[in-house]
């Protein structure tokens, strides 16, 4: 007996029927914002996560030498990947670029509440284009996705917030600030106590009472952001403050407004981000971490070799969301749905194929025996596998010309005309067909 590998996961047809339907929900989401679907490979070059992200990287990678001599390695995420094929053909892609995809990543880390090591996301992007607008259609899609799968506003907050804020107000302190470090801290503010905080915030250049004042100016109220405005007396401060306004002034006009609250504490801990961030969280806390998260990067194309391009993007991550739908009370039910059993009593295979291929040309879901088994063995499976209706089709209602219709939930059963069946509403067999 072989063991299912640490952090890794098998979902059994009626758990991968309400993923499945979580899934098509962000998919057509997707589309009706005219996002396009994409393809990426699963393995990767290495050097292209050591170049962005330095040596240690590769300790939470599924990194190896493959049977070329190539330093390859399972995708983590889909960020750098899309950035690669951006470049690869950014002449001849029109802009703004809406792309999405669907797919497994894997990275080597410490199990634990929804985060594996390999894991499902829906990756949701647009190339080319500094406009607010594009920023609120990215949160606009991410709440009409969670609404689509049956949540509410009472459900889920969306946690806003910009990096050039951050990095201006370190930037106006009077000491030599690692920026990138102090915002990883920020980053993980929530998950370490005070006093390790402000130790990471020191490590990264501040004083204890810098590191303190800073902590302080991140409770700024939205109406108040003025005053990190005047507290800077930059211009990058000015911009990003007004960027961010900008930003959640779109997302009132893209409908998604009531979702979002500003949160100069939500940092993303990815170095690649430039301006407004956002994640989004369970508004009752039962779901301890962020669901999932998105943000604008704008440098990206050029560091792997691209003409300057801006771009905003969002990943719905299966595991977090399914967690979020759970707690909601609104995860699709795990059950297997069938419509239609033809269910077989004698030498009467001809007449069920076809009508079991008359069902399914109209597009219902239709299971018939494929095991040679007894009447009372057909029923039973029916009856798992929640088909609503059995159409019996036995040897003396044949001679009679009729089909046996049984209504699972009530046990009802109805002889029907064969040239009744399927009913009107549905293209009936004609009796060539059955020949």
């Amino acid at each position: 007996m072989y063991d299912r590998i640490k952090g890794f996961r098998d979902f059994y047809p009626p758990e991968m029927g309400a993923r499945r339907e979580m899934f098509d929900t962000l998919e057509d989401t997707a589309r009706r914002y005219g996002f396009r679907e994409i393809g990426t490979p699963a393995l990767e070059r290495t050097e292209m996560y050591v170049d962005k992200s330095g040596e240690e990287i590769v300790e939470e990678l599924y990194a190896f030498e493959d049977q070329g001599g190539r330093e390859v390695a399972m995708t983590p995420e889909l960020t750098p990947t899309v950035a690669r094929m951006v470049v690869a053909k950014q002449q001849a892609l029109s802009k703004p670029i809406k792309w999405f995809s669907t797919r497994p990543f894997w990275r080597y880390e410490e199990p634990q509440q929804g985060r594996y090591r390999e894991f499902y996301q829906t990756n949701v992007d647009i190339f080319g284009s500094t406009d607010p607008a594009a920023d609120a259609e990215v949160l606009a899609f991410a709440a009409d996705a969670l609404t689509g799968l049956g949540l509410s506003g009472e459900d889920f907050e969306f946690r806003v917030s910009h990096r050039d804020i951050l990095g201006g107000l370190l930037a106006a302190f009077d000491a030599d600030v690692d920026t990138g470090a102090a915002i990883r801290a920020v980053d993980k503010s929530a998950k370490v106590d005070r006093e390790e905080y402000y130790g990471l915030l020191s490590d990264a250049g501040l004083s204890y009472d810098q590191a303190e004042e800073f902590d302080d100016l991140l409770d700024t109220p939205e109406d108040d952001l003025d005053d990190l405005v005047a507290f800077a007396g930059t211009d990058r401060v000015e911009n990003a403050v007004t960027n961010l306004q900008n930003v959640l002034d779109a997302t009132a006009d893209f409908g998604a407004r009531e979702f979002c609250d500003l949160s100069l504490r939500t940092a993303r801990g990815l170095d690649y981000y430039t301006g407004v961030v956002f994640e989004c969280f369970d508004s009752t806390g039962e779901v301890g971490r962020s669901v999932f998260g998105g943000g604008r990067y704008d440098d990206l194309i050029e560091s792997f070799g691209g003409q300057p391009t801006p771009a905003v993007g969002v990943a719905p991550g299966a595991a977090t969301l399914s967690l979020l739908c759970q707690r909601a009370g609104v995860w699709p039910e795990e059950a297997a749905t069938t419509d239609y059993y033809v269910l077989q009593v004698g030498d009467t295979r001809d007449v069920a194929a076809a009508i079991t291929r008359e069902l399914r040309a109209e597009g219902h879901v239709v299971e018939t025996d494929v095991s040679g088994r007894s009447f009372g063995a057909q029923l039973d499976y029916a009856d798992s596998i929640n088909a609503e209706t059995v159409v019996i089709v036995g040897e003396q209602d044949l001679a009679d010309g009729n089909v046996t219709i049984k209504d699972m939930a009530s046990g009802d059963q109805t002889a029907v005309p064969l040239e009744d069946f399927p009913p009107e509403d549905e293209p009936r067999p004609t009796y060539e067909d059955f020949e």
